[in-house]
């Protein structure tokens, strides 16, 4: 027995050696071969696809707990504009070479340690693989730290520190399950069965087209989400407008219309009715109008951003406007929704017509300056990419649309599913949210390519006169009505600071309000919960940058919701009686119960 041990350790020792070995040697390959490492020399711009591709996973055979092909990864996201300083570069070679001598040395003992994805103890009790993802986590910060130190502009250094990342979670050891300690073992407690039920997961996943974040059917729209009460009033080939049914004896008179983002389905503000917008406005005493959006098929595959603003948003307030008998509406925009919501107001206000009393922007951006992590895929490049791809028509199919998104989260949003799904055979619990998150919708071609050129790439419509819409020239100083602006502070998709940058448009009274965690968790806190907190402020001073708000405003308890319906509830005019049928007449009765079949149409 003691000549084994002693043999295991020498096998072991070697091993180590040679490992280690191999790390220094990809390191100082990958360090010599950097762009600019040497000198900075100019070269084509980046590869606008670059950060994309970065979302696959390894090649087959790929060591996920090494650092192979990092060499080509930096180059495809900075381009030889991307360089590194050698003095940087050899500091942190130094600090990864003394902190592999220390690992070395703790050999079959070392722990990965502050990462929840190797925290279970099926981890701990295996030390080759504790070792591997300690030897990953290494290699992990070791390569961040090239990434940020990346010399360039902001664009570059951003796309790099995207595209490193996106490596370094997708060839983590728990993603394999050649290294997963966790999936191994609960394959051998099994006796295999997590293993056949992990491969008729992937099957039904392949199937479905997309990776399950839930057990979608657990749920069906109109039976367990979006079920508040209403019905379809209106529908043309964009849209459905949806009336809800009062709950309260009388309503403003002013009615309320609700402009969800095309890119998602509207039933995210109708969950459930603890956690519904919708469902909390009509509880407010308002006559709420929901637009809900038709899925584009192939007869959508030309629709335009002028169609869109023109016979979708326009048209919803004029037909709220007929059928309610109202000369002015209430309205709210979430997302991309409230960028439709405000290009409208600004079309509607150079015909000189102003038929909306006031207007709540949620997580909207107007000023595209801030657009946070989405801008690494925004190049002249890749703009021309997409309008060649559509200049006759077509569609961007949901689902890849869903997957940009999803992976700006990898781990939260792909790996982990994918981990618990084909490598544990676990089915993920029953999840409104992330259901609705699947339900993705597809964009017309033109619509799509116009709004990255004229919004993400030249931020055109904060240039007064720069862009014209449905014939009319875009200027927010025209747009004089009292409006409350929401921004999320931990927002990925629209941040805080571009969300608060519509304050710089309008020059009526303004109101912002910054809630807590991030793009729907955000938005979609209710009161009822006392749940997470808002930040408010005194002052009708809105200085330039955000930060300079954040550092004087005021931080509450609770839902952002409470000080939103109290400034619409001065602003909805007095109460009238609650109409008894939906719609007006035989022009806008009920189509059929909400929440309509335009949602219910799968991409």
């Amino acid at each position: 027995m003691a000549s084994g041990k002693k043999n295991d350790t020498a096998d072991w020792a070697q091993a180590a050696q040679e490992f280690q070995q191999g790390l220094v040697r990809q390191w100082t390959q990958m360090a010599q071969s950097f762009p600019g490492a040497a000198s900075a020399t100019a070269g084509p711009a980046p590869d606008p696809m670059a950060a994309f591709r970065a979302f696959m996973p390894p090649a087959q055979g790929a060591a996920p707990m090494g650092m192979p092909a990092f060499t080509e990864l930096f180059q495809q996201a900075g381009g030889a504009q991307a360089s590194l300083d050698p003095a940087t570069l050899l500091e942190i070679q130094q600090t990864y070479l003394k902190d592999a001598a220390a690992l070395w040395n703790q050999g079959l003992a070392a722990r990965p340690e502050g990462d929840r994805r190797f925290a279970s103890e099926a981890w701990g009790g295996n030390p080759l693989a504790a070792f591997t993802a300690a030897t990953y986590l290494l290699n992990a910060r070791t390569l961040m730290a090239m990434a940020e130190a990346v010399q360039g502009d902001a664009k570059t250094k951003a796309r790099v520190r995207f595209a490193v990342q996106q490596w370094i979670d997708a060839s983590a050891p728990s993603n394999f399950l050649a290294f997963n300690a966790e999936a191994q073992k609960k394959a051998i407690e099994t006796q295999g069965e997590s293993i056949a039920k992990g491969v008729a997961n992937l099957l039904h996943d392949i199937k479905q087209g997309h990776v399950s974040m839930t057990d979608e059917s657990v749920f069906e729209v109109g039976k367990n989400v979006a079920t508040t009460e209403g019905a379809v009033v209106f529908e043309n080939e964009l849209f459905q407008l949806i009336e809800y049914k009062p709950l309260t004896a009388k309503v403003y008179e002013r009615p309320f219309l609700l402009v969800p983002p095309c890119i998602n389905k509207f039933y995210i503000l109708d969950l459930q009715p603890d956690n519904s917008l919708i469902r909390y406005a009509v509880e407010q005493g308002h006559r709420t109008f929901v637009v809900s959006w038709r899925n584009p098929d192939e007869s959508l595959a030309q629709a335009t951003w002028d169609q869109y603003i023109e016979d979708a948003v326009i048209r919803a307030i004029e037909v709220v406007r007929d059928i309610s008998g109202a000369k002015d509406i209430n309205a709210l925009g979430f997302c991309v929704g409230g960028t439709m919501l405000g290009t409208a107001l600004a079309v509607l206000a150079g015909r000189g017509q102003q038929p909306v009393h006031s207007a709540t922007f949620l997580t909207t951006l107007l000023d595209f300056r801030d657009t946070g992590i989405l801008d690494v895929f925004i190049d002249e490049n890749f703009v021309r990419f997409r309008e060649m791809q559509f200049a006759n028509g077509g569609l961007m199919p949901g689902r890849d649309l869903a997957t940009t998104f999803s992976f700006l989260r990898p781990n939260d949003l792909v790996w982990n599913y994918v981990v618990g799904n084909y490598l544990k055979g676990e089915t993920p619990p029953p999840f409104d949210l992330l259901y609705w998150n699947s339900d993705s919708t597809n964009l017309p071609g033109p619509y799509y390519a116009w709004y990255l050129r004229h919004m993400y790439l030249q931020n055109d419509l904060i240039k007064p006169g720069e862009v014209s819409v449905c014939g009319q020239k875009i200027d927010f100083r025209q747009v004089k009505l009292p409006v409350y602006i929401y921004g999320s502070r931990e927002d990925h998709i629209v941040p805080i600071g571009g969300a608060y940058g519509s304050t710089q448009l309008f020059p009526g009274k303004k109101r912002f309000v910054m809630g807590a965690s991030g793009h729907i968790a955000g938005v979609i806190n209710p009161a009822s919960k006392g749940k997470r907190s808002h930040w408010t402020s005194g002052s009708s001073a809105f200085p330039e940058n955000v930060k300079d708000w954040i550092a004087q405003a005021t931080e509450h308890p609770g839902s952002w919701w409470t000080d939103w319906a109290a400034w619409l509830k001065p602003l909805g005019g007095k109460q009238i009686p609650a109409p008894k049928a939906y719609g007006r007449g035989k022009a806008y009765g009920a189509i059929e119960p909400a929440p309509g079949r335009y949602v219910k149409a799968k991409a």
